[in-house]
């Protein structure tokens, strides 16, 4: 399918597994390549689960890349077909299409894999796409970037 642009802007993320909702979240505690992102339950605190989306270059069809919103270079990053948050330079991060799935969307890398969660607390990885649940997302719009 062909990706569908997104309004710039800071999102929630909701993974569609078993059990309570859960989003997209950093992990306090940076490891080898920077702070693992996991699906977690609601925090009441958005510092750790809002997400600013945003495309790399202003025109259609551009891939995004996803940084925290409250932390301007901590972006998402790729290492081991798995999600990592971590202050780099912008041209290091990954970037991402998405893409219409039955529920939801599909979060695919460059490369074409997609975002995977087998169970809340677990990383996110990438696995090759297939018509699984663990693999369709909600997208929350929660303000525009400027807010």
């Amino acid at each position: 399918m062909p990706p569908i642009p997104l309004k710039p802007g800071v999102y929630k993320l909701h993974a569609h597994i078993v059990g309570p909702s859960s989003l997209v979240t950093a992990t306090e505690y940076a490891v080898k390549y920077g702070a693992p992102v996991i699906t977690d339950r609601l925090n009441p605190l958005p510092i750790e689960q809002e997400w600013v989306i945003e495309p790399v270059e202003p025109e259609p069809g551009a891939p995004y890349m996803i940084r925290l919103a409250a932390h301007e270079i901590a972006g998402l990053v790729i290492a081991e077909d798995k999600l990592w948050v971590n202050s780099v330079p912008s041209s290091e991060r990954a970037r991402f299409t998405f893409e219409p799935v039955l529920g939801g969307v599909k979060i695919l890398s460059e490369k074409g894999l997609a975002w995977s969660a087998s169970h809340r607390g677990a990383q996110i990885e990438l696995t090759p796409p297939k018509p699984e649940f663990q693999q369709t997302w909600t997208l929350e719009f929660v303000r525009p970037t400027d807010e």
